[in-house]
Protein backbone atom coordinates (compact mmCIF):
# COMPACT_ATOMS: atom_id res chain seq x y z
CA UNK A 1 0.00 0.00 0.00
CA UNK A 2 1.04 3.51 -0.42
CA UNK A 3 -0.24 7.00 0.87
CA UNK A 4 -1.08 7.89 -2.83
CA UNK A 5 -3.39 4.95 -3.72
CA UNK A 6 -6.82 4.66 -4.56
CA UNK A 7 -9.57 2.11 -3.69
CA UNK A 8 -10.72 2.67 -7.68
CA UNK A 9 -6.90 2.38 -8.76
CA UNK A 10 -6.72 -1.00 -6.62
CA UNK A 11 -9.86 -2.52 -7.74
CA UNK A 12 -8.99 -1.32 -11.38
CA UNK A 13 -5.63 -2.80 -11.30
CA UNK A 14 -7.28 -6.54 -9.47
CA UNK A 15 -10.50 -6.93 -11.42
CA UNK A 16 -8.17 -6.82 -14.89
CA UNK A 17 -6.00 -8.83 -13.36
CA UNK A 18 -2.82 -6.61 -13.64
CA UNK A 19 -1.72 -6.79 -9.68
CA UNK A 20 -3.43 -9.79 -7.52
CA UNK A 21 -5.29 -9.39 -4.68
CA UNK A 22 -2.94 -10.91 -2.59
CA UNK A 23 -0.17 -8.43 -3.35
CA UNK A 24 -2.16 -5.67 -2.84
CA UNK A 25 -3.24 -6.85 0.92
CA UNK A 26 0.77 -7.86 1.25
CA UNK A 27 1.45 -4.36 0.51
CA UNK A 28 -1.07 -3.33 3.15
CA UNK A 29 -0.42 -5.57 5.73
CA UNK A 30 3.39 -4.49 5.25
CA UNK A 31 2.28 -0.97 5.57
CA UNK A 32 0.37 -1.54 8.52
CA UNK A 33 3.58 -3.91 10.38
CA UNK A 34 5.78 -0.30 9.41
CA UNK A 35 3.61 2.46 10.86
CA UNK A 36 1.01 1.48 13.28
CA UNK A 37 3.65 1.25 15.66
CA UNK A 38 4.02 5.05 15.62
CA UNK A 39 0.40 5.62 14.61
CA UNK A 40 -1.63 3.14 16.46
CA UNK A 41 -4.52 3.20 14.51
CA UNK A 42 -5.44 -0.99 14.60
CA UNK A 43 -6.26 -2.81 17.97
CA UNK A 44 -6.99 -6.29 15.52
CA UNK A 45 -4.56 -7.04 12.46
CA UNK A 46 -6.66 -10.01 10.68
CA UNK A 47 -3.51 -11.19 8.36
CA UNK A 48 -4.57 -14.62 8.08
CA UNK A 49 -8.13 -13.94 7.16
CA UNK A 50 -7.58 -11.34 4.96
CA UNK A 51 -5.12 -13.06 2.91
CA UNK A 52 -7.01 -16.24 2.31
CA UNK A 53 -9.93 -13.28 0.93
CA UNK A 54 -7.44 -11.97 -1.31
CA UNK A 55 -6.77 -15.74 -2.99
CA UNK A 56 -10.43 -16.42 -2.90
CA UNK A 57 -10.46 -13.12 -5.20
CA UNK A 58 -7.85 -13.91 -7.50
CA UNK A 59 -9.41 -17.41 -8.04
CA UNK A 60 -12.49 -15.89 -9.22
CA UNK A 61 -10.51 -13.36 -11.72
CA UNK A 62 -8.10 -15.90 -13.02
CA UNK A 63 -11.74 -17.71 -13.62
CA UNK A 64 -12.91 -14.68 -15.82
CA UNK A 65 -15.25 -13.07 -12.55
CA UNK A 66 -16.15 -9.91 -11.49
CA UNK A 67 -15.05 -9.73 -7.85
CA UNK A 68 -16.91 -5.99 -7.40
CA UNK A 69 -16.33 -2.88 -7.54
CA UNK A 70 -13.87 -2.54 -4.71
CA UNK A 71 -12.18 -6.18 -5.64
CA UNK A 72 -9.40 -6.18 -4.03
CA UNK A 73 -9.22 -3.46 -1.53
CA UNK A 74 -8.06 -3.65 1.99
CA UNK A 75 -10.33 -2.03 4.35
CA UNK A 76 -10.32 -0.98 8.23
CA UNK A 77 -13.21 -0.97 10.06
CA UNK A 78 -14.15 0.94 13.27
CA UNK A 79 -13.93 -1.74 16.32
CA UNK A 80 -17.89 -0.50 16.78
CA UNK A 81 -18.98 -3.16 14.33
CA UNK A 82 -19.23 -6.83 14.62
CA UNK A 83 -17.10 -9.15 12.90
CA UNK A 84 -17.78 -12.97 12.91
CA UNK A 85 -15.16 -14.66 15.11
CA UNK A 86 -13.27 -11.38 15.63
CA UNK A 87 -12.58 -9.47 18.82
CA UNK A 88 -15.04 -6.13 18.71
CA UNK A 89 -14.39 -3.86 21.89
CA UNK A 90 -15.54 -0.61 21.14
CA UNK A 91 -12.31 -0.04 23.30
CA UNK A 92 -13.51 -0.23 25.93
CA UNK A 93 -12.30 -2.79 29.02
CA UNK A 94 -16.19 -4.06 29.26
CA UNK A 95 -16.00 -5.69 26.30
CA UNK A 96 -12.33 -6.31 25.87
CA UNK A 97 -12.16 -10.44 24.51
CA UNK A 98 -15.82 -10.32 23.00
CA UNK A 99 -16.08 -11.91 19.75
CA UNK A 100 -19.13 -11.45 17.70
CA UNK A 101 -20.97 -14.60 15.99
CA UNK A 102 -22.04 -12.67 13.19
CA UNK A 103 -21.04 -10.01 10.70
CA UNK A 104 -22.87 -6.41 10.92
CA UNK A 105 -24.56 -5.75 7.45
CA UNK A 106 -21.92 -3.06 6.39
CA UNK A 107 -19.50 -5.93 6.56
CA UNK A 108 -21.52 -8.39 4.62
CA UNK A 109 -22.07 -5.60 1.69
CA UNK A 110 -18.06 -4.92 1.98
CA UNK A 111 -17.35 -8.18 1.36
CA UNK A 112 -19.63 -8.52 -1.49
CA UNK A 113 -17.94 -5.50 -3.51
CA UNK A 114 -14.97 -7.02 -2.99
CA UNK A 115 -13.29 -5.30 -0.17
CA UNK A 116 -11.25 -7.33 2.26
CA UNK A 117 -10.93 -6.34 6.01
CA UNK A 118 -7.29 -6.18 7.03
CA UNK A 119 -8.34 -5.56 10.75
CA UNK A 120 -10.39 -3.05 13.19
CA UNK A 121 -9.71 0.34 14.39
CA UNK A 122 -9.10 2.55 17.41
CA UNK A 123 -11.88 4.88 18.20
CA UNK A 124 -12.71 6.85 21.75
CA UNK A 125 -14.73 4.15 24.17
CA UNK A 126 -17.97 3.54 22.98
CA UNK A 127 -17.49 6.33 20.21
CA UNK A 128 -17.49 8.86 22.74
CA UNK A 129 -14.72 11.23 22.05
CA UNK A 130 -13.34 13.50 19.53
CA UNK A 131 -10.00 12.94 20.21
CA UNK A 132 -9.69 8.95 20.45
CA UNK A 133 -7.98 9.29 23.51
CA UNK A 134 -10.73 7.61 25.75
CA UNK A 135 -9.54 4.44 24.04
CA UNK A 136 -9.67 2.05 26.97
CA UNK A 137 -6.28 0.72 24.40
CA UNK A 138 -4.46 3.38 23.98
CA UNK A 139 -4.55 6.74 21.64
CA UNK A 140 -4.08 6.83 18.39
CA UNK A 141 -1.50 9.61 16.72
CA UNK A 142 -2.20 11.60 13.79
CA UNK A 143 -0.15 10.85 11.02
CA UNK A 144 0.63 14.35 9.66
CA UNK A 145 2.36 14.99 13.67
CA UNK A 146 2.38 12.34 16.17
CA UNK A 147 2.02 14.50 19.15
CA UNK A 148 -1.59 15.36 18.05
CA UNK A 149 -4.59 14.03 18.01
CA UNK A 150 -6.54 12.42 14.40
CA UNK A 151 -10.02 13.15 15.91
CA UNK A 152 -12.86 11.21 16.97
CA UNK A 153 -14.69 9.27 17.89
CA UNK A 154 -13.23 7.60 14.37
CA UNK A 155 -9.62 8.51 14.65
CA UNK A 156 -8.40 5.56 14.26
CA UNK A 157 -9.94 4.62 10.86
CA UNK A 158 -9.20 8.05 9.35
CA UNK A 159 -5.24 7.75 10.42
CA UNK A 160 -5.22 4.29 8.91
CA UNK A 161 -6.21 6.02 5.28
CA UNK A 162 -4.23 9.18 6.00
CA UNK A 163 -1.12 7.09 6.22
CA UNK A 164 -1.68 5.04 3.70
CA UNK A 165 -2.06 1.55 5.84
CA UNK A 166 -5.27 1.17 3.49
CA UNK A 167 -7.34 2.96 0.60
CA UNK A 168 -10.71 2.69 2.81
CA UNK A 169 -11.61 2.28 5.91
CA UNK A 170 -15.21 2.84 7.98
CA UNK A 171 -16.51 4.71 10.62
CA UNK A 172 -19.15 6.11 12.54
CA UNK A 173 -20.54 9.27 12.51
CA UNK A 174 -22.86 10.34 15.71
CA UNK A 175 -22.11 13.96 16.32
CA UNK A 176 -19.34 14.68 13.59
CA UNK A 177 -17.14 11.16 14.05
CA UNK A 178 -16.66 10.76 11.03
CA UNK A 179 -16.79 14.49 9.21
CA UNK A 180 -13.85 15.60 12.06
CA UNK A 181 -11.15 13.16 11.94
CA UNK A 182 -11.54 13.28 8.67
CA UNK A 183 -10.99 16.81 8.89
CA UNK A 184 -7.97 16.80 11.31
CA UNK A 185 -6.35 13.68 8.79
CA UNK A 186 -6.67 15.15 5.84
CA UNK A 187 -8.84 12.60 4.42
CA UNK A 188 -12.37 12.42 3.01
CA UNK A 189 -15.21 11.49 5.40
CA UNK A 190 -18.80 10.89 4.51
CA UNK A 191 -21.63 10.65 6.96
CA UNK A 192 -24.48 9.47 4.99
CA UNK A 193 -28.11 10.42 5.37
CA UNK A 194 -29.65 8.42 9.25
CA UNK A 195 -31.25 5.56 7.55
CA UNK A 196 -28.86 5.14 4.13
CA UNK A 197 -26.36 2.98 5.61
CA UNK A 198 -27.55 0.34 7.54
CA UNK A 199 -26.57 -0.09 11.27
CA UNK A 200 -27.42 -3.68 11.96
CA UNK A 201 -24.21 -4.85 13.88
CA UNK A 202 -23.07 -1.61 14.49
CA UNK A 203 -22.82 -1.37 18.24
CA UNK A 204 -24.75 1.17 19.80
CA UNK A 205 -24.21 4.91 21.11
CA UNK A 206 -27.09 6.90 20.21
CA UNK A 207 -29.65 5.05 17.78
CA UNK A 208 -31.18 8.39 16.39
CA UNK A 209 -28.35 9.49 15.84
CA UNK A 210 -25.34 6.97 14.75
CA UNK A 211 -24.81 6.54 11.48
CA UNK A 212 -21.87 4.92 9.33
CA UNK A 213 -19.52 5.71 6.81
CA UNK A 214 -16.77 5.73 4.96
CA UNK A 215 -13.13 7.39 4.53
CA UNK A 216 -11.33 7.84 1.66
CA UNK A 217 -8.54 9.51 0.12
CA UNK A 218 -10.71 10.84 -2.70
CA UNK A 219 -14.19 12.10 -3.74
CA UNK A 220 -15.13 9.03 -5.97
CA UNK A 221 -13.59 6.40 -3.80
CA UNK A 222 -16.20 7.39 -1.44
CA UNK A 223 -19.07 7.24 -3.54
CA UNK A 224 -18.21 4.08 -5.11
CA UNK A 225 -17.86 2.60 -0.83
CA UNK A 226 -21.40 4.78 -0.17
CA UNK A 227 -22.50 2.68 -3.40
CA UNK A 228 -21.25 -0.46 -2.11
CA UNK A 229 -22.10 -0.42 1.97
CA UNK A 230 -25.92 1.78 1.51
CA UNK A 231 -29.11 0.30 0.90
CA UNK A 232 -32.23 -1.26 2.76
CA UNK A 233 -31.61 -3.98 5.12
CA UNK A 234 -34.71 -5.58 7.03
CA UNK A 235 -32.47 -6.16 9.54
CA UNK A 236 -32.48 -2.23 10.66
CA UNK A 237 -35.68 -0.81 11.37
CA UNK A 238 -34.66 2.32 10.84
CA UNK A 239 -33.24 1.64 7.20
CA UNK A 240 -34.53 3.55 4.18
CA UNK A 241 -36.66 1.40 1.99
CA UNK A 242 -35.04 3.28 -1.36
CA UNK A 243 -32.21 2.56 -2.39
CA UNK A 244 -29.39 4.55 -2.36
CA UNK A 245 -29.17 7.46 -5.36
CA UNK A 246 -26.43 6.71 -7.73
CA UNK A 247 -23.03 8.98 -6.80
CA UNK A 248 -20.29 8.20 -9.37
CA UNK A 249 -22.71 8.95 -11.98
CA UNK A 250 -23.13 12.66 -10.37
CA UNK A 251 -19.02 13.80 -9.71
CA UNK A 252 -18.01 15.17 -13.20
CA UNK A 253 -21.57 17.11 -13.58
CA UNK A 254 -20.01 20.02 -12.08
CA UNK A 255 -21.53 23.10 -10.21
CA UNK A 256 -22.95 25.29 -12.82
CA UNK A 257 -26.50 26.34 -11.45
CA UNK A 258 -26.11 25.08 -8.23
CA UNK A 259 -26.26 27.41 -5.54
CA UNK A 260 -24.31 26.85 -2.28
CA UNK A 261 -25.85 28.52 0.90
CA UNK A 262 -22.88 29.67 3.42
CA UNK A 263 -24.18 28.92 7.30
CA UNK A 264 -23.50 32.22 8.81
CA UNK A 265 -23.35 31.07 12.37
CA UNK A 266 -20.64 29.14 11.44
CA UNK A 267 -18.82 31.96 9.67
CA UNK A 268 -19.70 34.46 12.04
CA UNK A 269 -20.79 35.69 15.30
CA UNK A 270 -21.08 33.74 18.91
CA UNK A 271 -20.17 30.56 17.44
CA UNK A 272 -17.88 30.60 15.17
CA UNK A 273 -15.75 33.02 17.78
CA UNK A 274 -13.67 29.83 18.81
CA UNK A 275 -13.00 29.21 15.30
CA UNK A 276 -9.06 29.45 13.71
CA UNK A 277 -8.89 32.09 11.25
CA UNK A 278 -6.90 29.67 8.86
CA UNK A 279 -9.99 27.63 9.37
CA UNK A 280 -12.55 30.26 8.65
CA UNK A 281 -10.59 31.57 5.80
CA UNK A 282 -10.41 27.94 4.11
CA UNK A 283 -14.09 27.98 4.19
CA UNK A 284 -14.49 31.16 2.47
CA UNK A 285 -11.48 30.41 -0.24
CA UNK A 286 -13.68 26.85 -0.73
CA UNK A 287 -16.40 29.20 -1.12
CA UNK A 288 -14.83 31.74 -3.44
CA UNK A 289 -13.60 28.12 -5.95
CA UNK A 290 -17.03 27.01 -6.21
CA UNK A 291 -18.12 30.47 -7.50
CA UNK A 292 -15.32 30.28 -9.82
CA UNK A 293 -16.45 27.14 -10.94
CA UNK A 294 -20.05 28.19 -11.78
CA UNK A 295 -22.18 28.33 -8.50
CA UNK A 296 -23.93 30.76 -6.98
CA UNK A 297 -23.24 31.75 -3.77
CA UNK A 298 -25.57 32.43 -1.24
CA UNK A 299 -25.80 33.74 2.52
CA UNK A 300 -28.27 31.32 4.27
CA UNK A 301 -29.40 30.81 8.63
CA UNK A 302 -29.49 28.43 10.85
CA UNK A 303 -30.61 29.95 14.13
CA UNK A 304 -30.79 27.05 16.10
CA UNK A 305 -27.60 25.83 15.45
CA UNK A 306 -26.10 27.73 18.38
CA UNK A 307 -28.68 25.47 20.36
CA UNK A 308 -27.15 22.05 18.65
CA UNK A 309 -24.56 21.57 20.92
CA UNK A 310 -26.96 21.56 24.19
CA UNK A 311 -29.48 19.72 22.46
CA UNK A 312 -27.15 16.98 21.36
CA UNK A 313 -25.57 16.42 24.56
CA UNK A 314 -28.58 15.84 26.04
CA UNK A 315 -30.01 13.60 23.69
CA UNK A 316 -27.22 11.46 22.59
CA UNK A 317 -26.34 10.62 26.77
CA UNK A 318 -29.92 10.14 27.47
CA UNK A 319 -30.41 7.15 24.40
CA UNK A 320 -26.47 5.87 25.53
CA UNK A 321 -27.80 5.91 29.13
CA UNK A 322 -30.68 3.44 27.47
CA UNK A 323 -27.94 1.47 25.48
CA UNK A 324 -25.30 0.47 27.72
CA UNK A 325 -27.32 -0.68 30.34
CA UNK A 326 -27.11 -4.19 28.61
CA UNK A 327 -23.51 -3.95 29.69
CA UNK A 328 -24.06 -5.49 33.21
CA UNK A 329 -21.30 -8.63 33.30
CA UNK A 330 -23.98 -11.25 32.83
CA UNK A 331 -24.73 -11.05 28.75
CA UNK A 332 -21.61 -9.69 27.16
CA UNK A 333 -18.43 -8.79 28.13
CA UNK A 334 -16.27 -9.37 30.94
CA UNK A 335 -17.55 -9.65 34.69
CA UNK A 336 -16.27 -8.58 37.92
CA UNK A 337 -17.29 -10.82 40.63
CA UNK A 338 -17.81 -9.18 43.72
CA UNK A 339 -20.20 -8.54 46.40
CA UNK A 340 -22.78 -11.01 47.58
CA UNK A 341 -25.85 -9.99 45.08
CA UNK A 342 -26.32 -9.07 41.41
CA UNK A 343 -26.27 -5.94 42.01
CA UNK A 344 -23.14 -5.83 44.02
CA UNK A 345 -21.71 -7.54 40.90
CA UNK A 346 -22.82 -5.25 37.98
CA UNK A 347 -22.02 -2.47 39.73
CA UNK A 348 -18.06 -3.26 40.59
CA UNK A 349 -18.50 -4.97 36.26
CA UNK A 350 -19.26 -1.08 35.11
CA UNK A 351 -17.13 0.05 37.48
CA UNK A 352 -13.81 -1.28 36.57
CA UNK A 353 -15.07 -1.78 32.79
CA UNK A 354 -16.63 1.46 31.39
CA UNK A 355 -13.61 4.51 31.75
CA UNK A 356 -14.13 8.13 33.01
CA UNK A 357 -15.85 9.78 29.75
CA UNK A 358 -18.53 6.72 29.28
CA UNK A 359 -19.42 6.99 32.53
CA UNK A 360 -20.30 10.84 32.62
CA UNK A 361 -22.31 10.30 29.66
CA UNK A 362 -24.56 7.43 30.97
CA UNK A 363 -24.73 9.80 34.13
CA UNK A 364 -26.14 12.67 31.95
CA UNK A 365 -28.63 10.63 30.44
CA UNK A 366 -29.81 8.68 33.00
CA UNK A 367 -30.66 12.29 34.92
CA UNK A 368 -32.03 13.59 31.91
CA UNK A 369 -34.05 10.96 31.41
CA UNK A 370 -35.50 10.77 35.32
CA UNK A 371 -38.51 11.54 36.71
CA UNK A 372 -39.21 15.04 37.13
CA UNK A 373 -36.27 16.04 34.74
CA UNK A 374 -37.45 14.54 31.51
CA UNK A 375 -39.50 17.62 30.22
CA UNK A 376 -36.99 19.94 31.34
CA UNK A 377 -34.27 18.47 29.86
CA UNK A 378 -34.66 15.37 26.87
CA UNK A 379 -37.92 16.57 25.48
CA UNK A 380 -37.04 19.80 25.83
CA UNK A 381 -33.90 19.22 23.76
CA UNK A 382 -36.30 16.89 21.52
CA UNK A 383 -37.82 20.69 20.10
CA UNK A 384 -35.25 21.99 19.70
CA UNK A 385 -34.32 19.17 17.65
CA UNK A 386 -37.81 19.80 15.79
CA UNK A 387 -36.39 23.79 15.43
CA UNK A 388 -33.13 22.79 13.75
CA UNK A 389 -35.01 20.93 10.84
CA UNK A 390 -37.38 23.41 10.50
CA UNK A 391 -34.12 25.74 10.20
CA UNK A 392 -32.73 23.58 7.82
CA UNK A 393 -36.22 22.97 5.69
CA UNK A 394 -35.78 26.98 4.99
CA UNK A 395 -32.01 26.99 4.11
CA UNK A 396 -32.22 24.31 1.73
CA UNK A 397 -35.45 26.57 0.33
CA UNK A 398 -32.73 29.50 -0.93
CA UNK A 399 -29.73 26.47 -1.45
CA UNK A 400 -28.73 23.17 -2.78
CA UNK A 401 -25.66 22.69 -0.66
CA UNK A 402 -24.50 24.21 2.47
CA UNK A 403 -20.92 25.07 3.25
CA UNK A 404 -19.26 25.44 6.66
CA UNK A 405 -15.88 24.37 8.49
CA UNK A 406 -15.46 21.28 9.80
CA UNK A 407 -13.86 21.49 12.91
CA UNK A 408 -13.47 24.31 14.60
CA UNK A 409 -9.39 23.93 14.14
CA UNK A 410 -6.74 21.79 13.18
CA UNK A 411 -5.40 18.79 15.02
CA UNK A 412 -4.71 19.42 18.67
CA UNK A 413 -1.99 18.09 21.04
CA UNK A 414 -2.41 15.17 23.36
CA UNK A 415 -4.04 16.67 26.60
CA UNK A 416 -5.11 20.09 25.28
CA UNK A 417 -8.45 19.78 25.94
CA UNK A 418 -9.04 17.35 28.89
CA UNK A 419 -12.20 19.68 30.39
CA UNK A 420 -15.16 17.85 28.90
CA UNK A 421 -16.86 21.05 27.55
CA UNK A 422 -13.93 22.19 25.76
CA UNK A 423 -13.34 18.97 24.26
CA UNK A 424 -17.17 18.84 22.64
CA UNK A 425 -17.21 22.48 21.24
CA UNK A 426 -15.18 20.39 18.56
CA UNK A 427 -18.51 19.17 17.24
CA UNK A 428 -20.44 22.23 17.26
CA UNK A 429 -20.40 22.42 13.17
CA UNK A 430 -20.92 19.04 12.66
CA UNK A 431 -23.88 17.77 15.23
CA UNK A 432 -26.73 19.70 13.44
CA UNK A 433 -26.71 17.82 10.39
CA UNK A 434 -26.51 14.41 12.70
CA UNK A 435 -29.52 15.91 15.04
CA UNK A 436 -31.53 16.83 10.94
CA UNK A 437 -30.19 13.49 9.57
CA UNK A 438 -28.51 14.86 6.81
CA UNK A 439 -25.71 14.12 4.95
CA UNK A 440 -22.73 15.43 5.12
CA UNK A 441 -19.21 15.05 4.00
CA UNK A 442 -15.45 16.51 4.77
CA UNK A 443 -13.06 17.30 1.95
CA UNK A 444 -9.44 18.49 2.69
CA UNK A 445 -9.01 22.27 1.35
CA UNK A 446 -5.77 23.78 2.06
CA UNK A 447 -3.57 23.68 5.42
CA UNK A 448 -3.94 25.88 8.95
CA UNK A 449 -2.12 26.67 11.23
CA UNK A 450 1.29 25.10 12.11
CA UNK A 451 0.66 23.74 7.68
CA UNK A 452 -1.82 21.21 8.88
CA UNK A 453 -4.63 19.87 7.74
CA UNK A 454 -8.20 21.42 7.08
CA UNK A 455 -11.42 19.89 6.12
CA UNK A 456 -14.27 22.13 4.90
CA UNK A 457 -17.66 20.45 5.26
CA UNK A 458 -20.38 20.11 2.79
CA UNK A 459 -24.03 19.46 3.72
CA UNK A 460 -27.18 18.55 2.01
CA UNK A 461 -31.00 17.76 2.76
CA UNK A 462 -31.75 13.65 3.01
CA UNK A 463 -30.66 12.06 0.27
CA UNK A 464 -29.27 14.65 -1.68
CA UNK A 465 -26.36 12.42 -1.63
CA UNK A 466 -25.73 13.52 -5.69
CA UNK A 467 -25.62 17.05 -5.42
CA UNK A 468 -23.50 16.49 -2.40
CA UNK A 469 -20.91 14.45 -4.49
CA UNK A 470 -20.75 16.78 -7.34
CA UNK A 471 -20.02 20.08 -5.17
CA UNK A 472 -17.59 17.48 -3.55
CA UNK A 473 -16.26 16.75 -6.40
CA UNK A 474 -15.42 20.50 -7.72
CA UNK A 475 -14.07 21.20 -4.20
CA UNK A 476 -11.38 18.79 -4.15
CA UNK A 477 -10.62 19.52 -8.06
CA UNK A 478 -9.92 23.44 -6.75
CA UNK A 479 -8.38 22.32 -2.99
CA UNK A 480 -4.30 23.31 -3.08
CA UNK A 481 -1.34 20.81 -2.64
CA UNK A 482 -2.19 18.92 0.93
CA UNK A 483 1.35 18.64 2.55
CA UNK A 484 2.07 14.45 2.70
CA UNK A 485 1.89 12.88 6.46
CA UNK A 486 5.18 12.89 8.65
CA UNK A 487 4.25 9.07 8.78
CA UNK A 488 2.96 7.61 5.55
CA UNK A 489 3.69 4.74 3.18
CA UNK A 490 5.87 5.18 0.50
CA UNK A 491 3.83 7.67 -2.23
CA UNK A 492 3.06 5.86 -5.78
CA UNK A 493 1.93 7.14 -8.75
CA UNK A 494 -1.43 5.53 -9.97
CA UNK A 495 -1.49 5.44 -13.32
CA UNK A 496 -5.38 3.93 -13.36
CA UNK A 497 -6.82 7.36 -11.86
CA UNK A 498 -6.47 10.81 -12.73
CA UNK A 499 -6.30 14.25 -10.45
CA UNK A 500 -9.78 14.07 -9.77
CA UNK A 501 -10.01 10.56 -8.58
CA UNK A 502 -11.68 9.80 -11.45
CA UNK A 503 -10.64 6.45 -13.51
CA UNK A 504 -9.25 7.31 -16.50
Amino acid sequence: MSAGETALGVASAVRSGERSAVEVVEASLAAIDALDGQVHAFLEVTAEEALARAADIDETVAAGGDPGPLAGVPVALKDNMCTEGVPTTCSSKILEGWIPPYDATVVEKLRAAGAITVGKTNLDEFAMGSSTENSAFGATRNPHDTDRVPGGSSGGSAAAVAAGMTPLSIGSDTGGSIRQPASLCGVVGLKPTYGAVSRFGLIAFASSLDQIGPFTRTVADAAVAFEAIGGHDVRDSTSIPEPVPSCVEALGAGVDGLRVGIISELLEGELASGFEPEVLQRTRDAAAALEAAGATIVPVSVPSAIYGLSAYYLIAPAEASSNLSRYDGVRYGNRVVAGDSTADMMRATRTAGFGAEVKRRIMLGTYALSAGYYDAFYGKAQRVRTLILEDFARAYAQADVLLSPTSPCVAFGFGAKSDPLTMYLNDVATIPSNLAGHPAMSVPFGTGADDLPVGVQLLAPTLAEPVLFRVAAALEAAAPAAPLPAVAAPALTDPTIDDQGVPA
